[in-house]
């Protein structure tokens, strides 16, 4: 298959009026074309240019070799296979050639870390976007409470947690930031579970904290999440994994949430969960969602769930909102609060991935992702280099406020 890559001024969706023979894919503002007969880049570029898009040559990776989509955290795909050519590269989100040579050693791993995916890449697929949202008029309390959020409040908590040194999910280092996390919410007034959940052979821990809404029936529940735990892959469990970005940030943005809408007197309950066990395989948040009963399940109005908010890997500031079909009007909800509270890009992905969004989206709960945007990656993810050196605080600042304002209007909404 013989590939061009082209980046059409118009609307993301332009890409949908491909040539006939001509099939493509989007990442974003990139969108690569190639020939659904296997015919030669000449031929591409022809049929392109025929239907009035004009295209950039990018990288053929050859008859023999067909563009496959990694999905990865990080950079750990590219740094397991760095010989792997690469022909479109979002961070996140690449297209790679994946030729023979290739295929017998890149297949599902047998380790328990799931850092990226594999999969062929179909024609039509929209792997990521970006989009425009419009503003609303900003809600009186509303904004109060996003201009609540402290900067100087979120650093100091993502000192603490940085300060284990690693907070690998079996690691006493864990255990110390789970107890002090408990710790800190009690002190808020929120009512805590520490859950015991079980990490292969070994035990960690959820840290579940509610607020119930009071005299309010019926009652919905607004979910805010995120990871607790951090990992250093090379270095194994006791090495130190200081996990400011992944996921010290986003755990420290659920701190930074509750301490925020502590006092707030909602129509819904809230309810916080630091998970323990992601980065083995979403164990804490796998557990956690099985144990509920329908009920429960139904009550649950949305999730919003962080990971990884802190490094700037877009020329602006950027989030990415990523979920599933269950997902839209959250999603949507979550776009307009970046507009209207923030000065947040946004990009939105339907294909969830490897975050504690996705055992939520299993049992079809609307359930978002909002993490760092794609485009470019966090190089020092699970490894002993993901340090507050890395931390952009302006960026985790902004996707704070954008998750304060969308709890908020959950969370103040008529039942």
């Amino acid at each position: 298959m013989r590939t061009g890559v082209a980046r059409p001024a118009g609307e993301p969706d332009t890409a949908r009026i491909a040539p006939p023979g001509t099939d493509w894919a989007r990442l974003g503002d990139t969108v690569l074309y190639w020939a659904d007969d296997g015919a030669p880049w000449d031929a591409v570029r022809d049929r392109a240019r025929s239907g009035g898009v004009p295209l950039e040559e990018g990288d053929a990776p050859g008859p023999a070799a067909d563009a496959t989509l990694v999905t990865q955290v990080g950079r750990v795909f590219q740094r397991e296979h760095p010989d792997v050519p690469v022909l479109v590269d979002k961070g996140r989100y690449l297209v790679v050639a994946l030729g023979e040579e290739h295929r017998a050693r890149i297949r599902p791993r047998e380790r328990e870390e799931v850092c990226y995916r594999v999969e062929p890449l179909r024609p039509g697929t929209v792997v990521f976007r970006g989009v425009t949202p419009v503003a609303r008029e900003p809600a009186p309390d509303v904004q109060a409470l996003a201009d609540a959020v402290s900067a100087d409040a979120y650093r100091d908590v993502l000192t603490e947690l940085v300060g284990f040194g690693t907070r690998h999910s079996l690691s006493e280092g864990f255990r110390e930031a789970a107890a002090a996390a408990a710790d800190r919410l009690r002190a808020l007034g929120y009512v805590v579970t520490v859950a015991p959940i079980d990490v292969g052979s070994g035990r960690s821990a959820n840290v579940v904290a509610e607020r119930v809404a009071p005299h309010r029936s019926p009652r919905g529940v607004v979910v805010v999440t995120a990871h607790l735990d951090s990992i250093n892959l090379a270095g194994g469990p006791a090495a130190p994994a200081p996990g400011a970005d992944d996921n010290g940030s986003g755990a420290a943005g659920l701190l930074e949430i509750a301490r925020v809408l502590a006092a707030v007197r909602t129509r819904h309950d809230l309810r916080l969960i630091l998970f323990g066990g992601e980065e083995e395989g979403l164990f804490g948040s796998t557990q956690y969602v099985t144990s509920l009963d329908p009920a429960a399940r139904l009550d649950i109005a949305a999730v919003v769930n962080m990971d990884m908010i802190a490094s700037v890997n877009t020329p602006e500031p950027t989030v990415l909102l990523e979920g599933a079909e269950v997902s839209q009007g959250l999603i949507d909800e979550l776009a307009t609060a970046a507009a209207t509270y923030t000065s947040l890009k946004v990009q939105t992905s339907l294909r969830p991935f490897n975050s504690d969004h996705v055992p939520f989206i299993d049992a079809s709960i609307p359930a978002v992702l909002t993490i760092e945007g794609a485009d470019s990656a966090n190089q020092n993810v699970h490894t002993a280099g993901d340090t507050l050196d890395g931390v952009d605080e302006d960026l985790a600042h902004g996707i704070v406020r954008m998750n304060v304002a969308t709890a908020a209007t959950a969370l103040l909404a008529d039942a």
